[in-house]
């Protein structure tokens, strides 16, 4: 059966993640406007940088830091920040950003962006975010 349009993104975004280099959490993200992929985006080191699956060490794990909390103790880049760093910018005005994550035991883990990532995309004029949710349900976000 022929996937529907945000199903079809939304597996793209589930591939993409598969190159994160992040122990904790996978997380894969595709821009597209006019059905037409503009970027994508996994979490993983800078440029240059160490990745934690090649060291072997994650410091939010090793401090037991919860989900969500402590951000700037990972060396990550997030999937979403990395589309858009990738994008060119005239080509984000209006887009959607799908976004897919998964947990070190491969269920799934929510993809709604954190504060710093809905501000990226609200900055970039990124006009609609669809992700997959921990039930593996699709949910929208609509950008104003």
């Amino acid at each position: 059966m022929r996937p529907e349009w945000n199903e079809y993104f939304i597996e793209i975004a589930k591939v993409v993640s598969k190159r994160s280099t992040c122990l904790r959490r996978k997380y894969g993200a595709v821009i597209v406007k006019d059905r037409v992929m503009i970027s994508t985006g996994y979490n993983g080191s800078p440029r240059g940088l160490a990745n934690c699956i090649d060291t072997g060490t994650c410091t939010r794990e090793e401090q037991n830091v919860p989900s969500g909390e402590r951000y700037e103790l990972c060396e990550a880049v997030h999937a979403e920040q990395n589309a858009i760093i990738n994008a060119q910018p005239d080509r984000m005005k209006n887009a959607t950003i799908y976004i897919a994550g998964y947990e070190e035991d491969m269920s799934f883990a929510t993809g709604k962006p954190c504060k710093l990532c809905d501000r990226m995309i609200r900055n970039a004029q990124i006009k609609e975010v669809i992700y997959l949710d921990k039930d593996g349900e699709l949910k929208t976000l609509t950008m104003p």
